[in-house]
């Protein structure tokens, strides 16, 4: 870069330089994602490809409170320094989007469980359609046996069952 017009030019030799606020911006969004990752369940740690030394020190991690995992937590910044960030963020968002799509699987079958055992024939339908396995028959005989065991107050064993049956259903797709 060019100052002070032709009479006093010359080139900016610090253009090119990080700030220390910036690199301090950088290592704390470094630190978060490794919080980011002390969150994930051991079984989404080991779908991570990620150093050996920072998966041990991630294990390790999983046991501690407090003081501890506070300093842990910054030994993994320090890790996470030589570490692919980019990569690590996708990963984690990747598993992220796995989690919330399961979970709305999850909600879904707990929504017709709850219509069928509410009566709801329309849902009987559209199961029907959506699954070439589902038994009407056995269905049916579920959510007789839940609202006889709603109407005794036992617990609700036919509405589990109800659920497992159709999450086979849905495993079957």
């Amino acid at each position: 870069m060019e100052k002070f017009g032709k009479q006093g030019q010359y080139k900016d030799e610090f253009e090119d330089e990080i700030s220390k606020s910036q690199i301090k911006r950088e290592l704390l969004s470094i630190k978060e994602l490794g919080k980011q990752l002390l969150e994930l369940p051991l079984k989404d740690i080991d779908k991570l490809n990620l150093s050996e030394r920072l998966h041990e020190q991630l294990v390790k991690a999983q046991g501690m409170t407090k003081g501890a995992l506070k300093r842990q937590t910054a030994t993994i910044g320090n890790i996470m320094v030589h570490e692919d960030h980019d990569s690590i963020k996708q990963n984690i968002e990747k598993i992220r989007q796995a989690h919330n799509g399961d979970t709305k699987r999850f909600h879904q079958l707990e929504v017709w469980r709850d219509e069928l055992i509410a009566g709801d024939k329309e849902v009987m339908t559209v199961l029907r359609n959506q699954f070439e396995s589902f038994d009407m028959q056995h269905v049916r005989q579920l959510v007789r046996n839940a609202n006889k065991e709603a109407a005794k107050e036992k617990p609700p064993k036919s509405a589990r069952l109800l659920f497992k049956y159709l999450q086979q259903c849905q495993a079957e797709l």
